[in-house]
């Protein structure tokens, strides 16, 4: 037993692969199988995963979840700023830009309004509970936009440990409303065309969120709903930290 451990330990990355391959595979059979798909396999996967973060600080009494258990020290990579990093930009390089001019200017106005408005809502309640300060607001405000903006404008404006779990937090409950609400909602917001598939994508933003809504709407509306989504995702990780961050220091000051 101890040299099965010791060679987990030594290959502890490809371990993190199994083990968030294995999480979405239970995921994906949950889905299909209490849920009948209502709810998508990324969610239910986002969930269990935070789940078992918890339960492996609480085991161990560290503060990286799982990844302070030598066996699944991986995690802390594969989940870590690099490889989120490159994740972002990896999807980002799969768009076409003469794709998304199809959807016009209201489909560049829905990228800019999504933001914004989501920002600027994290941000309102996060001083409602008293995170007044411009680094928090703006990270908890870009959580609220998605939970992969959160981290990254957390990390470059240098904010805790604290609000950025918050802003993940908030992200999070938002992909899962809007993967659950999307199917709810398509047919009184006609959604039901790759325009509105992309107008709806850049509103939303989150990619995950409206992966699931519009494949449980249409499965054919996924692919528009994601590339606008994915081009939130990079406004928002390029207005976060810079612009909307300055705007608050601005207001609120440091």
């Amino acid at each position: 037993m101890d040299r099965i451990i010791g060679v987990f330990e030594s290959n502890d990355l490809l371990v993190a692969f199994v083990v968030v391959g294995g999480l979405m595979a239970v995921s994906v059979w949950l889905s299909k199988k209490l849920t009948r798909g209502w709810l998508h396999g990324s969610a239910i996967a986002i969930i269990l995963g935070l789940a078992l973060a918890y339960w492996g600080g609480w085991v161990t009494g560290g503060e990286h979840g799982l990844a302070d258990i030598a066996v699944f020290s991986g995690l802390g990579l594969l989940g870590g700023a690099m490889l989120r990093d490159f994740a972002i930009v990896s999807t980002a390089y799969g768009v076409d830009l003469r794709e998304i001019k199809r959807a016009g200017l209201v489909g560049v106005l829905s990228l800019v309004l999504g933001v914004l408005v989501s920002f600027a809502v994290g941000a309102a309640i996060a001083a409602a509970f008293g995170y007044t300060d411009a680094a928090s607001m703006a990270t908890i405000g870009a959580g609220a936009a998605t939970y992969i903006v959160g981290p990254v404008t957390g990390t470059a404006v240098g904010a805790n440990s604290e609000v950025i779990a918050l802003s993940v937090a908030a992200g999070l409950v938002k992909s899962v409303v809007v993967m659950v609400g999307t199917p709810l909602i398509a047919p009184l917001i006609g959604l039901n065309n790759p325009k509105s598939a992309m107008v709806y994508g850049g509103l939303m933003g989150t990619t995950s969120g409206v992966a699931g809504g519009l494949a449980a709407t249409d499965k054919r509306l996924v692919p528009y709903g994601a590339m606008t989504a994915t081009f939130y995702t990079g406004v928002g990780c390029l207005l976060g930290p810079s612009l909307l961050y300055v705007v608050l220091r601005a207001l609120v000051g440091g």
